[in-house]
């Protein structure tokens, strides 16, 4: 099977960011939201990241043009139905991807893969939700899209050994990298990296250190580029407490307990970055 035309499903960060790549490297795509105004705003964010690499010599000025041209915008998931490949990019709740991945399964073209962008949850579980479970898989593709290398590709227990093979190949076309794992909550990646925010988070709560001290002894100590504390502000203190409990709530450990000053922030609305305040404040 050859991936020749591309959907995406939600068109906020993530969602415009895999559109943007995949029409860069030649796909076509569709991108759809429920409402007008968030295409719109995804289709902006796009167009101002490629002419900012235009303007930055990164590509040309017809590539540009060409990727842009690429790009189709809806609100209808019928738009989605020839699509050879679908990448649910909502979110991050497990009964909103399977009633997303059951309209799907109805819709697009047998034979079609269906991957989902979750973070951590149970792709095995969304891939029951459908009819044809051996062809959905997780792409996990890492904010900001358009820069960072990885994709991790998660296998569910249903997924056959061609859907894994296709998007391992669709990944590398597009300029990733994919390592491929098993399905499990939070996989790799955020199995790793999100408790080890939170448990900077709880040095915080526990006056152990202030912000910068904390981020100071993982970049100068652990030779990491940014801080935890940091880059919690940059995921969203949101998105880092939704997979912290997804991984309480999955194994039943605690060790995955969510620091209380976590849940705190996030009830207050100190999200990160995309409010302005989080553990360190910023200009909006």
């Amino acid at each position: 099977m050859e991936i020749r035309k591309v959907g995406v499903v939600g068109a906020g960060t993530m969602g415009n960011g895999i559109a943007q790549v995949f029409a860069i490297a030649g796909y076509n795509v569709v991108m759809r939201d429920i409402k007008d105004e968030f295409t719109a705003r995804g289709l902006a964010t796009i167009r101002k990241s490629l002419e900012r690499m235009a303007s930055r010599a990164k590509i040309t000025p017809e590539a540009k043009d060409a990727a842009l041209g690429r790009i189709e915008v809806t609100t209808e998931m019928n738009a989605l139905a020839d699509c050879d490949l679908v990448i649910e990019a909502a979110l991050e709740d497990v009964s909103v991807k399977a009633q997303i991945f059951r309209e799907l399964d109805a819709i697009v073209k047998p034979g079609a893969i269906l991957a989902t962008n979750t973070s951590s949850i149970s792709v095995t579980k969304v891939a029951a939700a459908t009819k044809r479970p051996d062809h959905v898989i997780g792409m996990h593709f890492f904010n900001p899209v358009p820069m960072m290398q990885l994709v991790e590709v998660i296998r569910a227990l249903q997924t056959s050994d061609e859907v894994c093979r296709i998007t391992e190949e669709v990944s590398r076309k597009v300029g990733k990298t994919p390592h491929t794992v098993k399905d499990s909550y939070g996989f790799v990646g955020n199995r790793v990296l999100i408790p080890m925010i939170n448990e900077a988070i709880n040095c915080l709560y526990e006056g152990l250190a202030g912000p910068e001290d904390i981020d100071s002894v993982m970049k100068l100590g652990m030779n990491h580029p940014m801080g935890p504390l940091a880059l919690c502000d940059l995921i969203g203190l949101d998105i880092t407490l939704n997979v912290m409990e997804t991984l309480y709530q999955g194994f039943e450990d605690s060790k995955y307990r969510p620091s209380p000053l976590l849940k705190q922030m996030v009830d207050a609305g100190y999200l990160g970055r995309k409010t302005g305040r989080g553990f360190y404040t910023y200009d909006k």
